[in-house]
């Protein structure tokens, strides 16, 4: 399987999985949600290491690298927890649109930490994104200024996500120096399970309906299909043109909020979508595009 396929399925499933969260989120809160997602994915990075012979030995590791990827595991369970609690105040397609900041606070990071070079294109890409938000919100700057609301709020959940899977990420580019990536995954996860335990509920679990099952399984299954194709991407196809792929992922949520609203119109309805809203829309990923596509030239790290 080629990296393009690989890239596009990811794409697609991290681009529809906002809606099947938000159809979970009507029987249980993001904690308990992210919780079971968790459990989901360590019991199966678990038992593949396991027969792999390949399960990571965290007592081999000096105290700096463990609180390294304690402070990593924690800003994971706040990207996890943030986004899925945004779409109880904003739509799936804002949140996607809203997210695709995430890379361009990677980027500045690896300038502050990392000391890479941010070149033209990296700027050029920035700015068309910038620009597409504010058109995209255009109809509804108003909210997003006034006193707090539900759906300034739901912007700030997902601002917060973006930010702490930046902070993630570049965690992730010092730890990779002791550890596979699906080690870390399974170690991360585990701290995530331990982290949220004394914050879900689940009593509602056993009251949820056929469509409500069958969403949370999808969200499980996806954290792992996603990440895996992910993985395999970036083995066999350079991360930039991974990341301009995966970029694409708006307009598959844009797709899925229209066939979920057609198949569920009571529960779902696609945002208000004038010139100005999808000309935002697409500048924004253009704008992820030609700042995933940018070479970059990378500097000796600065943290050890």
């Amino acid at each position: 399987m080629n990296g393009f396929l690989l890239s596009l399925i990811t794409a697609v499933l991290w681009g529809v999985l906002p809606v099947f969260l938000q159809i979970s989120l009507q029987a249980l809160d993001s904690m308990t949600i992210t919780w079971i997602r968790f459990l989901f994915a360590a019991i199966v990075v678990f038992v593949y290491l396991y027969v792999t012979k390949a399960l990571p030995n965290l007592s081999k590791q000096v105290p700096k690298s463990q609180f390294i990827l304690l402070i990593a595991a924690l800003a994971l369970v706040v990207n996890y927890v943030s986004n899925v609690h945004s779409l109880e105040f904003v739509s799936p397609e804002t949140v996607q649109v809203v997210m695709q900041i995430a890379p361009i606070l990677l980027m500045l990071g690896g300038i502050v930490f990392f000391k890479e070079s941010l070149n033209l294109l990296e700027i050029v890409g920035a700015i068309v994104l910038f620009t597409g938000l504010g058109l995209f919100f255009s109809p509804k700057i108003g909210l997003l200024f006034n006193t707090v609301n539900d759906y300034n709020l739901g912007i700030f959940l997902i601002v917060l996500a973006a930010a702490t899977w930046a902070g993630y990420a570049l965690l992730q580019k010092i730890l990779l120096r002791s550890f596979t990536a699906k080690q870390l995954t399974l170690l991360i996860y585990c701290i995530g399970i331990l982290a949220l335990f004394p914050f879900i509920h689940l009593s509602p679990v056993a009251n949820m309906n056929g469509l409500q099952w069958s969403a949370l399984l999808f969200c499980c299954l996806n954290t792992v299909i996603a990440y895996g194709c992910f993985t395999e991407a970036l083995n066999v196809w350079s991360a930039a043109k991974v990341s301009a792929v995966i970029a694409t992922g708006p307009l598959f949520t844009f797709i899925s909020v229209l066939i979920a609203e057609y198949l569920l119109p009571e529960q779902f309805s696609l945002i208000q979508l004038d010139a100005f809203v999808i000309l935002g829309a697409i500048c924004v990923i253009c704008g992820s595009m030609t700042t995933a596509l940018a070479k970059r030239k990378v500097v000796k790290p600065v943290v050890e």
